[in-house]
């Protein structure tokens, strides 16, 4: 980070003034966010999520790479949560979260929850997300980490259980 003058900050390419926008905007934008991401997994349509983002939005997913612009940020999470077993993730509950106001930035644990497998049992593996708020509620930016293995062992458990809840429902 490199401070200039004290009133910004500069996050790679972009420049970001601090203290621009109040806490309270900020958390309404990540209200919204959240409730896109509600509907946007049970319904496999994520297009209003992705329009939370700003136009020249930058995503950084650490399996999957770095989308530029909001229309390949929706092409990528349109096409990979749609396939299974991603597709399977339907919840994203915030574990919590906090607010940078002087950045603009909301950073939180979220909570990649699967479908119930048939026994009520929750299934889920979390991320730390980094958010850059741009103003009129849209982000500039998103970062996600997590541990890709962690996600492997949380799937394959749950389509293990998933088969076994089935042989046994054949069985009786």
């Amino acid at each position: 980070f490199a401070s200039t003058g004290g009133c910004s900050l500069a996050l790679s390419d972009r420049m970001v003034v601090m203290g621009t926008f109040s806490r309270q905007e900020i958390i309404e934008a990540f209200e919204h966010y959240q409730g896109a991401a509600f509907q946007a997994g049970p319904r496999q349509d994520w297009s209003s999520w992705s329009d939370c983002f700003t136009e020249d939005a930058v995503y950084v997913e650490h399996l999957y790479g770095r989308f530029e612009g909001r229309a390949a940020i929706h092409e990528w999470i349109q096409s990979t949560m749609t396939i299974w077993p991603n597709s399977a993730f339907t919840s994203f509950p915030i574990e919590w979260y906090v607010v940078d106001e002087q950045r603009g930035w909301v950073i939180c644990q979220v909570w990649n929850r699967l479908e119930d497998p048939g026994d009520g049992s929750i299934h889920q593996e979390y991320n730390i997300t980094v958010l850059h708020y741009a103003g009129n509620g849209k982000w500039s930016y998103e970062e996600d980490v997590y541990n890709p293995a962690k996600f492997g062992e949380v799937v394959g458990a749950w389509i293990a259980l998933r088969k076994e809840l089935a042989a046994n429902k054949e069985a009786n």
